[in-house]
Parts: structure tokens; sequence; C-alpha cells
């Protein structure tokens, strides 16, 4: 994986909102080895660490923010400075 590309705000806010009505998402990432992966489970966390934001899925998995496509159907949207 490249530099970290930060994901909007409100974006980021609506994972969060995600995990605190917990809610099953259906989510769409590219995974370490580039391949697009499809999962369906609970956000359990949203948090920062090593420069870049990533969720936490209820199974263990760690997504970084970048690398999601879409959620529930919403594509990923990027900060814009």
């Amino acid at each position: 994986m490249g530099a970290y590309i930060p994901v909007s705000c409100d974006f980021h806010d609506w994972l969060e909102a995600l995990a605190t009505l917990r809610q099953k998402c259906q989510i769409v990432y590219r995974n370490q080895a580039n391949a697009i992966t499809e999962v369906e489970d609970w956000i359990v966390d949203v948090y920062a660490a090593n420069q870049a934001d990533f969720l936490k899925l209820k199974d263990g998995t760690e997504i970084r923010l970048d690398q999601i496509i879409s959620v529930n159907g919403e594509t990923v949207s990027y900060c814009t400075d």
C-alpha cells in the first residue's frame, strides 16, 4: 500500500455512526494483495494508527479507510483541500 489518502470527514463520521448503531454493513475494499474483497459484518471501531485511519470489523478484520471502495453501496469520498 502507498501513502495514506485521507477520506472526507463526513464519510469518517458516517462510519463511526454505523459502528455506534451496530448495523451490519456490506463493505467492498481492496485487500493487501490489491484484490477486491466484499464482506458483510459489523464495524466495531474506527481509529487512527500509523498516520492512517482504519476500521475494525467484528471478525477482527482491519481495513485502512482509503482502501474502501464502498459501504452499503455508498462510494467512499475523499478529502478535498
